[in-house]
């Protein structure tokens, strides 16, 4: 079983605001479908036009709280896992507090004073979904507060780590921290690809926690621009899974896996120069609420058994349970149990 504090996530805690929108008011605030993106001034008045025009549902998000959310959901275990970022003084910053520790997570908040806490628009057409993320709080995370030895302890003793990219642009000194301690100490630290424009517009950052990530998740968009900033000249997912899986690595310890998620389409994993498929749980189009949630529940249905120690088969057939379950309800959200076999 899953000891008490085996997985900590860090990343950026964000209310999601979701409504089922209609194209005009994707076209208004050019907001493509399947694509996540950091709000710029001209998306600031979407998150009041949604609330007014739409009726929407507020949702604690955020892609590592996610994936925290339901390793925690799938281990059944109070405080197994723990979770790091920050939220503002406010009400929405309470809200998400009580639902983490309803979700059974142990958080250590940073709590910022005067920045409101984090929101994401979920916009939804089809069940296919945009995330426009204003980062507010979430960008105000320091290294300090990881320091502090309350939040340190979560560090040690944790055998596992998860970190979205999307971190990348907030505290790439906290991933770092993160990283060459697992390092040190043997234990396993993972990220995820996250977003395309994280792949262009942060590759520096991202090259230089490569080396220490044992395990990449991503999707089939993610890894492909992946594959292009780096001149790669492939679209085969396969191809650029097996390439990220050999990029150079810090410690010797843990080989990399990649994983990367095609929607519908199989799972690919590369491991020691193979790559292996596993299909996931068709969902008959009519069941498909949103997708909104569906890579980060993956990641925390892998995560439940990887910290159990078992195969990677078993770790992806969770994953694709978790994800099966999201996407037939809005937003990360799940029933009370779990009933995975």
């Amino acid at each position: 079983m899953a000891c008490e504090g085996i997985l900590l996530g860090m990343g950026n805690p964000l209310l999601d605001i979701s409504a089922v929108v209609d194209n005009d008011f994707l076209n208004k605030y050019d907001v493509k479908l399947n694509n996540a993106i950091l709000a710029d001034e001209k998306h600031l008045p979407m998150y009041e036009e949604m609330t007014s025009k739409y009726t929407v549902e507020y949702i604690a998000g955020g892609a590592t709280q996610n994936s925290i959310r339901v390793a925690q959901w799938m281990l059944q275990k109070p405080g197994a896992t723990s979770y790091m970022g920050c939220i503002g003084k406010d009400k929405f910053g309470e809200e998400m507090k009580k639902n983490a520790k309803e979700a059974g997570v142990n958080v250590h908040y940073y709590e910022h004073e005067t920045t409101p806490t984090g929101t994401c628009a979920v916009c939804v057409l089809d069940g296919e979904r945009s995330l426009i993320a204003n980062l507010s709080a979430a960008n105000c995370y320091k290294s300090e507060h990881l320091r502090k030895p309350e939040n340190w302890a979560l560090v040690e003793k944790a055998k596992y780590y998860y970190i979205a990219g999307f971190f990348l642009t907030v505290s790439p000194e906290s991933i770092q921290l993160v990283a060459e301690h697992a390092a040190a100490k043997n234990k396993v630290f993972m990220m995820n690809l996250s977003a395309p424009f994280i792949c262009e517009f942060f590759r520096e950052v991202q090259e230089k926690a490569l080396p220490y990530v044992d395990y990449v998740f991503g999707n089939e968009t993610e890894a492909r621009t992946f594959s292009k900033v780096h001149g790669w000249e492939t679209d085969n997912v396969e191809e650029i899974a097996l390439k990220i899986s050999q990029w150079p690595k810090a410690s010797g310890t843990h080989k990399r896996i990649t994983v990367i998620t095609q929607g519908a389409d199989p799972v690919v994993v590369a491991e020691d120069g193979k790559v292996k498929l596993y299909p996931v749980i068709t969902l008959p189009k009519e069941k498909l609420v949103d997708t909104n949630g569906a890579g980060d529940a993956f990641v925390g249905g892998f995560l439940s058994q990887l910290v159990q120690e078992k195969p990677i088969a078993e770790c992806v057939r969770a994953g694709c349970y978790g994800a099966n379950v999201i996407i037939q309800r809005p937003g990360c959200t799940y029933p009370e149990k779990p009933d995975f076999q």
